[in-house]
């Protein structure tokens, strides 16, 4: 017997069970070649008008007084299907004013894409899909495809904006408190189960003080020149930052259009060297050491000057020849050698450990990610002169947030505390509020050195004074001024053409509750001195955030009442089958109407409405388009 007729024979049962198998597989086959040709020619599959893919509702974003900086809306990713297309030309003409791209870079991108579906616009308005959805259902746009999704619309345009920050195509936060509280802000559960809207972000910011603060520091940019500009507002009771102007800027809706340096939040970010403002805390150290006393004199010639055990000598030129001068008269002359002499009185390691309980070489912990720590050696690095140069604002470098949170102890009576810019955060449903807590306040310094700096820096604003120009008569402001010099990169020497004028303020004086800071960065004019170009802002922003405040002065008398107020109803009117009156509704006031999916607005212009169409009382239904002209 051969060796095939030794070999066992498959049953029929086996025989049944492989034509069963490939009968399977030939219908498989058979179907997904099916399917695959339904989806390549069958015209119902080349526009898909809208998916599925929308992601659950980002948390919102609002100021102190629940007013929307960030909201959720529903946006289009527009793509095309290369194989449906017929006439590109035709198509790239239709597109082209919806979507604010020119044909040739519509064309461009269908023939250069190395795969068959492609973007052509992500996030699309509201008024743009419904043109192309339009379209699609009409039979005129073949492969062009609607997928709806979330994203975010900034409706205070730059205000705030670096606080704030933007997300990205994801609806990820890239910057700000979208990124920073990203994790609160997204969405909740897992991807097995229904997710739950993100929670709500309330700052500490008021809208109309950084409104204030943003042109005010918008005037002195322009007017000087300068670089940028850095204008902060702060309550020194609590840490809560009321505003904090970061010029230039940018718009959060349209963040591609800006610059890295637009985008940065230059208070918690960005470091540089003081200048003489450093002086009310480096001599409140060595006052609250005592160290020296408040007569403690030295002699200013016009230049500090000692000779080294190996021989160096060691100048440091002051303004002017100031002659005998006490703490009082360092600050109110900003006298360089002054502050260099009385530094001489405590040893480096006492005077850097003071330096850093205020938080200089440490970052605040405002809340937002990637906040500077500044820069500040420690002592075991310092030349012969590191610790008089620090005295006087050089050789060291800090963040306009860690100059904010060292007023606060000048402020609140030796009480230190950490800037925020977050005050709560609340679920979606508002069932659950949690206060954000920056860090616990410290104890710092005596009351007595507190009050005896803020009575030298009401001084300052006397006829002698650096800050005679933010004096306001009828409210006391402790001032102090400051001009710093700005390393050249390239020759590594200070530059003789580049500063940053200065000035704070902590008002009112005797009974502090503002603290306010702006730094004019590399101004370009007649004049850098903070005394002359910083001080006058400082005049500006005390007289417009004390009377928004309603902080006592001497022409504002405070009267008692029983602090309730009515409130005008301001709710917007209904729209069902007839047209309501929407005149002189502001655009965030009717923000809820824009967001309702059976409604189709088309907007122009900012501020309020003034024309509408169709008029009050003309029936409207589903297919009616509104048009609000704001001025």
């Amino acid at each position: 017997m051969t060796e095939a007729e030794n070999k066992p024979k498959p049953s029929y049962n086996a025989k049944l069970r492989y034509t069963f198998f490939f009968m399977v597989l030939a219908a498989s086959l058979i179907y997904l070649l099916a399917r695959y040709g339904h989806l390549m020619l069958g015209p119902q599959n080349f526009n898909i008008g809208k998916t599925t893919r929308l992601t659950v509702e980002r948390g919102p974003i609002f100021d102190r007084n629940g007013r929307i900086l960030a909201i959720e809306a529903r946006f289009g990713n527009i793509s095309v299907w290369r194989p449906a297309i017929v006439k590109k030309a035709e198509l790239a003409a239709r597109l082209a004013p919806l979507l604010a791209i020119s044909e040739r870079d519509i064309i461009a991108q269908i023939d250069q894409s190395e795969t068959d579906f492609i973007y052509l616009k992500k996030k699309a308005d509201q008024g743009c899909i419904r043109e192309i959805e339009s379209l699609i259902e009409k039979g005129m746009l073949r492969g062009v495809n609607i997928e709806p999704v979330m994203g975010r619309i900034y409706p205070e345009q730059s205000l705030a904006a670096q606080i704030i920050g933007f997300v990205g195509d994801e609806n990820t936060g890239l910057a700000g408190v979208e990124y920073s509280f990203n994790a609160e802000l997204s969405a909740k559960g897992s991807q097995n189960e229904q997710k739950a809207p993100g929670n709500q972000i309330f700052l500490t910011i008021d809208a109309n003080i950084q409104y204030i603060l943003e042109d005010i520091a918008g005037k002195a940019l322009k007017k000087h020149n300068a670089e940028a500009v850095m204008l902060m507002a702060m309550d020194p009771q609590t840490g809560d930052i009321l505003g904090a102007a970061s010029l230039p800027g940018f718009d959060p809706n349209h963040f591609r259009d800006s610059s890295e340096q637009d985008r940065m939040f230059r208070p918690a970010l960005w470091s540089y060297e003081p200048g003489s403002v450093f002086k009310i805390f480096s001599l409140a150290s060595l006052l609250d050491g005592d160290f020296i006393r408040p007569d403690t004199t030295f002699f200013c010639n016009g230049a500090y000057q000692h000779t080294t055990n190996l021989g160096e000598h060691i100048v440091i030129k002051c303004l002017g020849a100031h002659g005998t001068v006490n703490a009082r008269d360092i600050i109110i002359y900003s006298c360089n050698a002054g502050a260099a002499y009385a530094s001489d009185t405590a040893s480096s390691g006492a005077f850097y450990n003071t330096i850093r309980q205020f938080g200089f070489g440490s970052r605040t912990a405002s809340g937002l990610s990637g906040e500077t720590a500044g820069f500040l050696r420690a002592p075991a690095r310092w030349s012969e002169r590191t610790k008089q140069t620090i005295s006087m604002g050089q050789e060291i470098a800090v963040s306009a947030m860690q100059m904010m949170k060292a007023a606060t102890a000048l402020a609140s009576d030796g009480t230190l505390r950490s800037p925020r810019l977050v005050s709560r955060i609340v679920s979606a449903d508002g069932t659950d509020s949690r206060e954000y807590i920056a860090a616990k306040p410290v104890k710092l310094l005596k009351e007595s050195t507190a009050r005896e700096m803020r009575s030298y820096m009401k001084d300052v604003t006397g006829g002698l004074g650096t800050g005679w120009r933010a004096f306001i008569e009828d409210i006391p402001l402790a001032v102090k001024t400051g001009t710093a010099q700005i390393i050249d990169p390239e020759s590594g020497a200070y530059s003789d053409t580049d500063f940053i004028a200065s000035c704070m303020a902590i008002l009112p004086a005797d009974s502090p509750s503002l603290v306010i800071y702006i730094t004019i960065i590399k101004p370009k004019g007649e004049s850098y001195l903070g005394g002359r170009i910083a001080a006058p802002y400082i005049r500006e922003t005390a007289e417009a955030l004390v009377n928004y405040l309603g902080i006592p002065r001497g022409r504002n008398p405070q009267i008692s009442h029983s602090g309730s107020i009515p409130l005008p109803d301001d709710e917007i009117p209904a729209i069902g089958t007839v047209m309501p009156n929407l005149l002189n509704y502001s655009k965030r006031q009717i923000l809820p109407l824009l967001l309702r999916d059976d409604l189709h607005f088309r907007l122009n212009g900012e501020g309020w409405v003034k024309r509408q169409s169709p008029l009050p009382g003309a029936a409207i239904s589903a297919d009616t388009v509104i048009d609000l002209e704001f001025e």
